[in-house]
């Protein structure tokens, strides 16, 4: 199968069945609001046997989708949290002020929530996504930008310590 979306050098066009696609791959949000996910990606929450996701955003710059499997997790988290309840309740507020639930379409298409889409400048733009800890990032060319500049910030002692850390 093709892979909708463009990916990067080196990257494979589909994931194996249950694992997160490797690689970063764009995409971009039509004037319409809606997502095209790369086939990959789409593939990947396929898995999780449900048509549906979480879209929001916890921090303002990064927009994360979550499979409502997932997403669950996180309100299980939220609602226990007692360490900090009031950090909860205000993580909680800032997804569900932005956030909601979205159906992939057959296309493979999801539609950005408008508050979110509004907030972040999305509409027409290009965007990156990247699978991480078991939701998809969606970033802005600004938030991508700004993320491949901090990666090379003390590559070299980031390496040294992962390695010690069992990275191979």
């Amino acid at each position: 199968m093709a892979d909708s979306g463009q990916h990067l050098p080196g990257t494979p066009p589909t994931a194996a069945a249950g694992e997160p696609p490797r690689g970063i791959r764009q995409g971009s949000i039509d004037s319409k609001g809606r997502l095209k996910l790369p086939s990959a990606i789409k593939e990947y929450l396929a898995n999780f046997g449900e048509n549906r996701v979480f879209i929001t955003s916890l921090d303002g710059r990064i927009v994360r989708i979550y499979p409502i499997a997932t997403w669950r997790e996180n309100e299980k988290v939220l609602e226990n949290f007692n360490d900090d309840p009031f950090a909860a309740e205000d993580i909680s507020f800032a997804a569900y002020e932005t956030g909601a639930d979205c159906d992939i379409d057959s296309e493979g298409r999801l539609l950005v929530p408008q508050e979110l889409r509004k907030r972040m400048n999305l509409e027409n733009q290009p965007v990156w996504l990247h699978c991480h800890r078991s939701r998809i990032n969606v970033y802005t060319s600004q938030v991508y930008q700004e993320m491949a500049a901090r990666s090379t910030v003390q590559r070299n002692e980031k390496l040294q310590m992962l390695e010690k850390g069992g990275l191979k």
